[in-house]
């Protein structure tokens, strides 16, 4: 006998097929990179033949100007600043440029984020070779809107490069690397919400 109006029958969705959907879709949204404000960053990129993923990016701001966005990759994620400092192996900082910035009006910019998360005794045994950093950025004399920056860590020295040039020569010693990033992670970061964002928040 035929039993009318019977309700369909209800597709029953495994937790472990659940678990699986949630993570092609986490998979796909990292595969996918990341837009800020309009500049797209790579979820992949390669500093000496290494493979680094994007850490986080977000956006440099000063008073109402939106300056650059900025994308931190590392050899694997890290949400702790600490660790970020310490992981081994190449880094990049990646600078997409949104404004017109002077070489000086740059570099004066990076010495105040130095000086704020250094005492004045560490930043004196940097500053030669913030010296070194300052004289590369005249060089480039100006930092123009739509200027692709890095700076990278190699594995054994800083190297700045321009549009995909390197631009000056490379600047000795991790511990210069990682008081360059102490900059945007540091405990007195120059943007709070922009720590958060490289950090992956």
């Amino acid at each position: 006998m035929t039993i009318l109006n019977q309700p369909p029958a209800r597709k029953l969705v495994s937790p472990l097929n659940r678990g699986a959907a949630v993570l092609l879709a986490i998979c796909a949204f990292a595969a996918s990179g990341a837009e800020v404000a309009g500049v797209r960053l790579e979820d992949k990129t390669q500093v000496e033949s290494k493979e680094l993923v994007l850490n986080g990016a977000g956006l440099r701001k000063r008073v109402v100007f939106n300056v650059y966005v900025i994308g931190l990759y590392l050899p694997e994620r890290k949400s702790d600043p600490a660790a970020v400092l310490e992981l081994a192996g190449p880094k990049r900082a990646a600078i997409h440029m949104l404004r017109d910035v002077g070489a000086e009006q740059f570099t004066d910019a990076l010495i105040d984020g130095l000086r704020e998360n250094h005492s004045e005794a560490d930043y004196k045994a940097l500053e030669p070779r913030v010296k070194e950093l300052a004289g590369i950025f005249a060089e480039i004399k100006e930092a123009k809107k739509g200027m692709a920056i890095t700076l990278d860590w190699t594995g054994s020295a800083t190297q700045l490069t321009a549009n995909g040039k390197p631009a000056g020569k490379p600047i000795a010693g991790e511990d210069f690397y990682r008081a360059l990033l102490r900059i945007w992670i540091g405990d007195r970061p120059v943007q709070n919400d922009l720590k958060k964002s490289l950090l992956g928040a």
